[in-house]
């Protein structure tokens, strides 16, 4: 049985979990703390310590780069996903970048601001520690106060992607492809605590979104 090593509010995490779950086929989740990457480090041999990781019997797979999509392209080929279609290749590589730079540069602050919420209590020194060392300290209330400027932004950048569903169902075509996964993760952060709202302006991506919560392999066209 496929293995996802994740951390449950991670977008990334997200994405791979919304695959499995389009994909109908058993999989089991191992939540690991966000302070603790031993699991992650053995598994991979000292190789790596981020997340998700995907264990697929004896073969454990994860990122080489920040744009490498390993696991995606692995789920994909091993279960006939149709997510990568060449007709598709150059287009869905610039879209994911924007994705998981533009788009998820707005949409894990506007969920971060909300940490208390979800980062269990025994993890939240070193939640805040990393964050502070990373995007400077008081990062976390600095992006609550700029919460409007960030809400402006997402709409900013979400709206080529509304202007994409205008015609058809998904991002690219008649079925959803990686970068309609790879979008609703990163929206499915934004909303992990229930406590950030849908953009007036989105309308077809909320609905999207409902779509894609629900839509499954086997339901499709062939």
């Amino acid at each position: 049985m496929i293995e996802l090593i994740q951390i449950p509010w991670s977008p990334f995490c997200l994405v791979q979990r919304r695959i499995l779950e389009f994909a109908g086929v058993p999989f089991r989740v191992v939540n690991i703390p966000s302070n603790d990457r031993s699991l992650v480090w053995r598994l991979t041999r000292g190789r790596y310590y981020q997340v998700p990781v995907i264990r697929d019997g004896r073969a454990v797979l994860f990122e080489v780069s920040e744009e490498s999509q390993v696991l995606a392209k692995y789920l994909d080929l091993k279960l006939d996903l149709g997510l990568f279609p060449r007709a598709w290749e150059g287009l869905q590589s610039i879209l994911w970048r924007y994705i998981e730079s533009e788009v998820e540069g707005c949409t894990f602050r506007l969920n971060d601001i909300h940490w208390r919420e979800f980062v269990p209590e025994a993890e939240q020194l070193d939640f805040l520690r990393f964050k502070e060392r990373r995007f400077g300290r008081g990062c976390l209330e600095q992006w609550r106060r700029e919460r409007r400027e960030w809400e402006r932004r997402l709409v900013e950048r979400l709206m080529p992607f509304e202007q994409m569903l205008e015609r058809r169902p998904w991002l690219l075509d008649e079925r959803p492809r990686f970068v309609d996964f790879d979008l609703w993760g990163m929206l499915a952060n934004y909303l992990y605590t229930g406590r950030n709202r849908w953009p007036a302006r989105c309308r077809r991506l909320r609905d999207w979104y409902g779509r894609m919560e629900q839509v499954r392999l086997a339901t499709l066209q062939p």
